[in-house]
């Protein structure tokens, strides 16, 4: 069977699915009219509504189903349900590497279907894990977005949950392949679909009671995180930054940036009040500088300025004798002898002096 007589065959649900995401594509509004939170989620209003109404589905319907699931239903017997629906997965993932060009992936997915399909029972035992074969998910709308669709607003769809106009599209194709292929007529199609969705439903029992716990608005977190995480996957975890995610970078993170002012060390930015000027110094002052050769300082005596190629003077040498007592405070302050030349003794006389008697 191609894949376009899978998808002709699909079941009607996910033609309700199609004419939804086709009449809100229809009813974008333009780019240019549109604010930035309108862009990625223009129909917002009756998102909410939606979301609301899943949200009470699953509070009263398919929450306590999948909690009575889990106590009911022993562990081995719903390990064995989630491997058998997700060999299925897997099988369509093995299809999208190949259509997404990556044959290594393809060809190791190909390995880890047909490894637990024969070995593991028909898929009830996950035994290529095991082997090294990893699950590398892939849907049609990924494969689409791989090459170059763009995945279009927001969009959160009846009973499936958050989606875009890109994965809606792709929904009837990627929810064609499931164990429901197996069994003929409508209502069992259904009960095998059901037993899915519970069984899905069930190992997100922790994620939404963490979710319940730490979002203050659900919609929000979940919108974000999906867009998020499907464009993650589009990139194979590594995404292009979106534009405007590398303007208005700070100077450390942009080299071609102006340098600082000077101010802006000063606290001229920020907010911050500037203090005085400070005082020009002595090559900028000009003939308020001191005379060479000497420094004028308050309260202490003339010093004589050495030349700037004069070595440094040695410290004076600290006597290895007892130390004087130190004067009180009331003692009258010492003369301070100013430097000058030794004073030179007279010559000896050699007479008598005049004028003096003799004995």
């Amino acid at each position: 069977m191609t894949l376009a007589q899978g998808i002709a065959r699909a079941r009607p649900r996910t033609a309700a699915v199609l004419a939804l995401a086709f009449v809100a594509g229809c009813a974008t509004p333009p780019a240019e009219r549109r604010t930035a939170e309108q862009q990625k989620d223009p129909y917002q209003s009756f998102n909410r509504k939606v979301f609301a109404f899943n949200d009470t589905l699953d509070k009263y319907a398919l929450k306590p189903a999948a909690t009575a699931y889990n106590k009911v239903v022993p562990s081995p017997v719903r390990t064995g349900v989630h491997n058998f629906f997700g060999n299925f997965s897997d099988a369509w993932s093995a299809v999208n590497q190949f259509l997404q060009g990556k044959f290594g992936n393809g060809t190791e997915m190909t390995m880890r279907v047909l490894t637990n399909s024969t070995i593991g029972l028909a898929g009830l035992i996950d035994v290529a894990s095991h082997v090294g074969l990893d699950r590398r998910s892939e849907d049609l709308g990924l494969t689409l977005g791989h090459w170059g669709l763009e995945p279009g607003p927001y969009l959160v769809l009846p009973l499936f949950g958050p989606s875009d106009i890109r994965d809606a599209v792709a929904l009837p194709a990627d929810d064609y392949v499931s164990p429901a292929l197996l069994v003929n007529g409508g209502w069992k199609k259904v009960g095998v679909d059901a037993v899915g969705v519970v069984d899905t439903r069930a190992g997100l029992l922790g994620a939404s009671q963490m979710l319940d716990e730490l979002a203050f608005d659900r919609y929000t977190f979940l919108r974000d995180a999906y867009i998020t995480r499907r464009r993650s996957l589009v990139y194979d975890g590594d995404p292009p930054p979106l534009p405007g995610d590398d303007e208005d970078e700070g100077d450390d993170g942009n080299p071609d940036a102006a340098p600082t002012p000077a101010g802006a060390a000063s606290g001229t930015q920020g907010g911050l009040k500037t203090g005085p000027a400070p005082a020009a110094s002595a090559a900028e002052r000009g003939s308020e500088a001191p005379a060479p050769g000497a420094v004028a300082l308050a309260g202490v005596a003339p010093v004589a300025q050495l030349p700037a190629s004069a070595p440094a003077p040695a410290p004076a040498p600290v006597p290895s004798g007892p130390q004087p007592a130190p004067l009180p405070a009331s003692a009258p302050p010492l003369p301070v002898p100013i430097p000058g030349p030794a004073p030179v003794p007279p010559p000896p006389a050699s007479g008598p002096a005049s004028g003096s008697v003799p004995a």
